[in-house]
């Protein structure tokens, strides 16, 4: 096979794109005329399975961008309550910090909706307050829930046109069991302005290109959302040190909104009297204001930060593709969540949406974890089938069957999920 070929189907540059090389490396490449038309800058390489076990994650996570490194879990090993911390999706916007010491780690809270301390009461500069991972475990009531986080652009594939940006299928999402401190405690602890509207991130992930005055990702939500009583400054999952691809050792967890927000590396929160504007919060992260036209060029002032993820469901067994006899009853599996931190009620459909059979719901462990549910089909013929499966909130709104509203980076798919059987 050609190699100009094969490195372009992968998504690499060509030799002939000099200047995109070398801008994605963050320097000049002196002799980068001389390398072979079947090779690649070692600095570009795709991640190995090796490189997902030396992290310990599972081999079966299929990865979908190399630099920084992002992979996602095929739903049917999301088939159950907590997301093992193995099967827990990576979605880096930066580099992985390297030389990380737990016990030195910091996390620093300022901004300019922070009061000044008594000390520099007549000088314009903020107070900050900074706490260790032992004082924040010492200092404040530790707390452990379950909590999903959903990367916003879950589902991107679907979109028709297509959208820019990594090819979600459905596995970006998880609902391991984090362990912490309530954010809500440590922002009260410190304390804010009556002008205090935002907060904002950041964390220790170099930049992709190595250049140490750019930061890859600095996002937030509003101070109200700070304050609810779920989100955690988290240093565990599933009852250990967060794993590095997940943002060890301290991160944020905010559930409802898209997994943006819950800052992995976390070294410092600052209390912002403006919408935060670090980066990706002024240009992603976004969605129509009002409803526009497929492939259309929707202006910046029609584009609205995300916030409140929608209605969700997932099925988790069997697996697509999966063969049964005839006259067996055939259990279906799945998840279901909800922004608001509730699920009223699952569906499921063998016959393309003509008919629904309500399934089992269980509760959730607490608010903001996945409720499982479950069915037992019984199907009136040989032949191929699909389940598809429709979550309903509390408010009564329901997932769509088909893709929802299109924007141009392709947020926001909760169509419901359809899986194919066939029966023999």
């Amino acid at each position: 096979m050609d190699h100009e070929k094969l490195l372009d189907r992968r998504g690499f540059f060509k030799k002939s794109g000099l200047l995109a090389i070398a801008a994605a490396i963050g320097s000049e490449v002196p002799f980068l005329k001389n390398l072979s038309g079947g090779l690649i800058p070692v600095a570009m390489a795709a991640p190995t399975m090796e490189d997902l076990k030396i992290h310990g994650k599972n081999l079966q996570l299929v990865v979908l961008g190399d630099k920084p490194i992002v992979a996602e879990t095929p739903p049917h090993l999301l088939d159950s309550e907590v997301t093992p911390s193995d099967l827990m999706f990576i979605r880096n916007n930066g580099l992985v910090p390297t030389n990380i010491d737990a016990s030195t780690w910091t996390l620093t809270i300022g901004g300019d909706a922070v009061p000044n301390s008594p000390a520099r009461a007549s000088e314009s500069t903020k107070k900050t307050v900074t706490f260790t991972i032992a004082e924040l475990k010492s200092k404040f009531k530790n707390y452990t829930s379950n909590l999903l986080i959903e990367c916003g652009g879950n589902g991107r594939s679907e979109f028709n046109p297509p959208a820019k940006g990594n090819q979600w299928t459905m596995g970006g999402v998880g609902c391991p069991t984090w362990t912490g401190v309530r954010l809500k405690d440590v922002l009260e602890s410190v304390g804010y302005e009556k002008d205090a509207v935002y907060i904002g991130y950041y964390g220790a992930d170099p930049h992709v290109s190595g250049d140490a005055s750019k930061v890859p990702i600095s996002r937030g939500v509003p101070l109200q959302k700070a304050l609810e009583a779920d989100g955690l400054i988290a240093w565990e999952m599933n009852g250990a040190p967060l794993p590095l691809m997940n943002g060890y050792p301290l991160r944020l967890v905010i559930p409802g909104y898209p997994a943006s927000v819950s800052g992995k590396w976390l070294n410092r929160i600052v209390v912002r009297n403006k919408v935060h504007d670090g980066p990706k919060m002024v240009d992603d992260y976004r969605n129509p204001c009002t409803p526009v036209e497929p492939a259309s060029d929707v202006p910046g002032s029609n584009m609205c930060v995300i916030e409140q993820m929608p209605i969700k469901s997932l099925v988790t067994f069997p697996a697509s593709g999966a063969k049964f006899n005839f006259g067996q009853k055939v259990e279906v599996r799945g998840n279901a969540w909800s922004g608001i931190g509730d699920v009223k009620e699952v569906f499921v459909s063998i016959d393309f949406g003509a008919t629904w059979m309500k399934t089992m719901l269980k509760k959730p462990k607490n608010k903001f974890a996945w409720q499982r549910f479950s069915a037992n089909l019984e199907f009136p013929s040989k032949g191929y089938y699909e389940v598809w499966a429709r979550a309903v909130d509390k408010k009564g709104v329901s997932q769509p069957m088909v893709i929802p509203g299109w924007n141009p980076k392709g947020y926001l798919n909760n169509a419901t999920h359809r899986i194919a059987i066939k029966i023999v």
